[in-house]
């Protein structure tokens, strides 16, 4: 008895074999999305040249606080997710009480993170960080694209290239090693889920939140400006649009490396910042005067007032989305107003309002568009080409911010020089606070009095807060002793631009002028 080639049970060797539903579903997702993958694909890479072409007005990383972040990047890389933290320690930021604010973000700039300062003078650091700096945004630019396509907005793509073309300020902002791209992106994501209904995926996103940098609360902000707005046109409480996010940011801070210094960390940082301090926190918390914000943000705050007459001409009832766009808008110019950082935030939602309200007119025009009325095609074409005329005389002007930032080697050779000869865990005591971000760059090992922000020290001990202020200005007559005695130093770190400082060292015995270029002099502190 033969046994049968095949059976039902057997199928032939040359049978073709099955797909894995797996890659069938990837196909068929793929396969109906592909032409909106086309477009996010050309958005980023549109985006990302822009931005290239923003970052690279410079040969260094813009701002100040990406080489702190580019560095503990690297630092994540060779120890771990907790690095040893040590280079404050008298801050609220010490090793005792270290809380990394922005841990996400330090992650995703981990792949970056190459290359040692002692063996290229920063080079390969600088280079990752600015290639990081061209990808988030772009990123950011393509959230808003989702968003605007998620509300069927018309041309879509061509509003969040728009973008480019609303403020200089915001793009130089976006220039930065910062983590505001990111925030920019978690926003857009909130404001999508919450128009669609998603409400529940808020939760993930105030997790995310937390871990990726302490501007969470906008957050709560954006799913406020939603409540109200659904309240007054529907006359209902959307309770879980504020739940859901509360959720998340709540486990975000409890299950957390650094739980529980992250609460005493969040209570110090973000409460000095509500209210009115005497500690001077950088210009990027005082406002701007009316004239630079028109002049650096004209074509947002226009977008505004243009959105506002598109609701006026319309002959509908306002709809959900424009309410909230305006809320936004209106919640966000209000922060602006008061503090010229919130800059970064402030044109994405002028942007958006303006498209969410002139899509039901953009619409019914198009519609409209038939032979008798030739011109209403035309309309589209000669927009973008006004808003590309926009875009590039913004994008210029945003190369002119870039291209003035500080130089590429400042402290460079200094540090490297101090981090030859001062052994590891040596105190430098500097004149600036915000110097520390190169300082820990090129010299991770030593500590520092102070940095990322003068109320960090000032929260921990405002007694010594004050000692310093008045040595780093010129208060005190041999101020030597004092920075052996009452802070340990071993070394000073100074610009050149702390003159009265400056005079009473040169006086002092107890310090040593040990090395000065053109940019820093250091100091000796002896016996």
């Amino acid at each position: 008895m033969t046994t049968p080639q095949n059976t039902p049970h057997q199928p032939a060797v040359d049978a073709p074999r099955p797909i894995e539903p797996a890659r069938r579903s990837l196909r068929l997702i793929l396969a109906a999305h592909q032409a909106e993958l086309l477009i996010a694909a050309a958005v980023f890479l549109s985006a990302a040249a822009l931005f290239a072409l923003i970052q690279w007005a410079t040969p260094g990383i813009v701002g100040n606080d990406g080489y702190y972040h580019i560095k503990m990047a690297q630092l994540i890389r060779q120890e771990g997710v907790k690095p040893t933290f040590d280079a404050l320690p008298y801050t609220i930021l010490n090793a005792a009480d270290y809380y990394d604010h922005h841990l996400l973000f330090h992650l995703l700039l981990v792949p970056f993170a190459a290359g040692d300062p002692a063996a290229d003078g920063g080079a390969a650091l600088t280079q990752g960080a600015k290639l990081a700096t061209v990808l988030l945004p772009a990123l950011a630019v393509v959230a808003l694209w989702w968003l605007l396509r998620g509300q069927r907005v018309p041309y879509a793509a061509a509003w969040a290239m728009g973008l480019f073309a609303m403020s200089e300020a915001f793009l130089y902002r976006m220039s930065m090693a910062r983590a505001q791209s990111g925030a920019v992106i978690i926003l857009a994501l909130a404001v999508h889920w919450l128009l669609t209904g998603r409400h529940k995926a808020l939760a993930p996103l105030g997790f995310v939140f937390v871990w990726f940098y302490n501007a969470f609360p906008l957050l709560l902000v954006v799913a406020g400006v939603y409540v109200v707005a659904v309240f007054l046109l529907e006359r209902r409480v959307a309770w879980a649009a504020l739940v859901y996010p509360l959720l998340g940011i709540v486990l975000g801070v409890v299950v957390n490396p650094y739980f529980p210094e992250n609460v005493v960390f969040i209570a110090g940082h973000l409460l000095p910042k509500v209210g009115e301090s005497a500690v001077p926190v950088g210009n990027e918390w005082s406002p701007y005067e009316s004239w630079t914000l028109v002049q650096n943000s004209g074509a947002a705050l226009a977008a505004v007032l243009l959105g506002t007459l598109a609701l006026g001409w319309r002959e509908d009832r306002i709809d959900l989305a424009s309410l909230v766009g305006l809320g936004l808008v209106g919640v966000f110019g209000l922060m602006l107003f008061r503090s010229r950082r919130f800059v970064e935030y402030f044109p994405v939602f002028a942007l958006a309002f303006l498209a969410l309200a002139s899509a039901p007119l953009v619409r019914g025009w198009l519609a409209q568009a038939t032979e008798q009325r030739p011109w209403r095609r035309l309309a589209p074409i000669l927009a973008m080409l006004g808003l590309a005329t926009l875009l590039t005389l913004t994008v210029r002007d945003a190369r002119a911010l870039v291209a003035d930032s500080k130089p590429a080697d400042l402290y460079a050779e200094a540090m490297l020089w101090l981090r030859e000869e001062a052994p590891p865990g040596s105190l430098v005591f500097q004149t600036d606070w915000d110097d520390f971000t190169r300082q820990f760059f090129y010299a991770p090992h030593l500590r520092y009095i102070n940095g990322l922000d003068p109320t960090f020290m000032q929260i921990h001990n405002e007694v010594l807060y004050n000692e310093w202020v008045d040595i780093t200005r010129g208060r005190r007559n041999l101020p030597g002793a004092t920075i052996r005695d009452r802070f340990n130093a071993a070394y000073v770190f100074s610009d050149l631009d702390h003159n009265a400082f400056l005079d009473k060292a040169a006086n002092d015995p107890v310090l040593k002028e040990v090395y000065r270029d053109q940019y820093a002099v250091i100091f000796a502190v002896g016996e």
